[in-house]
């Protein structure tokens, strides 16, 4: 997991709503889009891009959450 990704989240307030699992998720994401190693990606996003990155993995996250419980 990128150090400067979560010191990212942590300064926009969005550390606390993220898993380990969704700060992985983060960094692939950045890795896809910006095609550098995340540390490197993550400056390269405004902070309008990473909080939609954000928004989206947590949103997947709780689309899937909602599937298996629905499944159960």
């Amino acid at each position: 997991m990128s150090i400067r990704v979560k010191f990212r989240l942590q300064r926009l307030g969005l550390l606390e709503l993220t898993t380990h699992e969704d700060r992985l998720e983060i960094d692939k994401e950045i890795e896809k889009i910006t095609g550098l190693y995340c540390d490197e990606g993550v400056s390269l996003l405004s902070d309008e891009e990473f909080k939609r990155i954000v928004y989206e993995v947590i949103n997947r996250r709780k689309k899937r959450k909602v599937e298996v419980i629905s499944y159960a």
